[in-house]
């Protein structure tokens, strides 16, 4: 009987188109691993694409990485439609089309014979890919715009779930999820290790190590292991960036976003012993740091990584008048959407989004004292 690891490479090399997909909120672990995927696979001479939904298009730090815009914001010609003629009793000479009130007609000319309704028929084709592989997702819905567009394709082809959350649904029907990896990248670099040695890259390097600095926060986190160390100084061996990716992540930030940084500093708060710590923008705080929201996800990271005891942070920001956005982003495997579910979150377990019509005060102090409530329901 073939073990997991047999299994993934046995349905990729027997696949004829590969889709890779990663979550919405693209965050830095599970992109990196994705695109070093898409290049080993490359290497192996499949045909293979790479999809993560974004709801903007805007300047991403990871840019720099090898294949990066590869990546597809959606699926295109997902599926062809098929219009099939017998031409048993009637051949053809002539094709033609035109479009009228919104009807595309086919216009057939037959050289000899003649065209029936009844000999005309229509069916759906085949999928574009046959085989999915998704890296750092818990569940279909956290993939976004990509699987709530596509759903039917998603539950009609073999799914292979690679991840290291434990709130993953094992949704795939291959599921590799190792809790005890500290980052998708270092799973993904022992089962490709394993496989075929020989094809590991300069490139793949830089971007599996770009995911476990991400997803260590530059080493920072309290869960590093001596073989997330081991993984580290193999990929710097290979060849991998260490240093440029360092500069890129950390050490080139935007006087903006700096300046946006000290605006939600100036305003944080803590609350249940520092479990939550939570911080408020105002559209004022924005105009004036000429920023947008896209800086605060870095922000949430820096905070993750120096204040180690926190279990869930807030981040409220205005973007209108009576019009309140909150990330909400969780730690130790508490369920982000779970805290905020009665206000229809999108996003994933660590990180979920909320809209409400409501003042950035008002909201605030409504969600904030549902979230310590819930921090208090968790302790007990």
């Amino acid at each position: 009987m073939l073990d997991l690891e047999q299994q993934i490479f046995k349905q990729i090399e027997k696949s004829k188109n590969v889709l890779i997909v990663f979550p919405a909120d693209w965050n830095g672990d599970a992109v990196s691993a994705a695109l070093a995927l898409f290049l080993f696979l490359k290497r192996l001479g499949i045909n293979v694409e790479v999809a993560g939904w974004r709801s903007k298009e805007e300047k991403n730090p990871l840019d720099f990485l090898p294949a990066y815009s590869q990546i597809q914001n959606n699926l295109i010609n997902l599926r062809r439609f098929v219009v099939s003629v017998d031409i048993s009793q009637a051949k053809v000479n002539q094709i033609k089309y035109t479009i009228d009130n919104n009807r595309l007609n086919f216009l057939i000319s037959p050289s000899e014979g003649w065209f029936k309704p009844e000999d005309v028929s229509s069916q759906a084709g085949e999928f574009k890919y046959d085989l999915i592989i998704s890296l750092g997702a818990a569940d279909l819905e956290s993939l976004g715009a990509v699987y709530d567009r596509n759903v039917e394709f998603f539950y009609k082809t073999t799914i292979i779930n690679i991840d290291h959350q434990s709130a993953n649904e094992e949704f795939g029907q291959i599921n590799f999820v190792d809790l005890n990896a500290v980052a998708n990248c270092e799973i993904l670099y022992y089962l490709l290790k394993n496989y075929k040695p020989e094809l590991l890259t300069e490139d793949m390097a830089t971007c599996l190590l770009t995911g476990i600095i991400t997803e260590t926060h530059n080493f920072k986190t309290s869960n590093l292991t001596p073989r997330t160390l081991l993984t580290t100084s193999e990929m710097i061996s290979l060849g991998a960036h260490r240093e440029e990716i360092v500069n890129r992540l950390y050490r080139s930030r935007d006087l903006a976003v700096l300046k946006l940084w000290g605006r939600i500093l100036n305003n944080l708060k803590s609350e249940n012993d520092g479990q939550l710590i939570w911080s408020q923008l105002t559209l004022k705080d924005f105009q004036e740091t000429n920023t947008t929201e896209a800086g605060l996800s870095d922000i949430i990271d820096e905070l993750i990584a120096n204040v180690p005891a926190t279990k869930v942070i807030a981040i409220f920001y205005e973007e209108a008048v009576n019009k309140t956005k909150l990330f909400v982003y969780s730690l130790k495997n508490i369920n982000a959407q779970e805290l905020v579910k009665e206000y229809n979150p999108r996003g994933t377990v660590k990180i979920a989004q909320v809209e409400l019509l409501q003042s950035l005060d008002r909201a605030s102090q409504e969600i904030l004292a549902k979230l310590k409530n819930q921090l208090d329901k968790i302790n007990s």
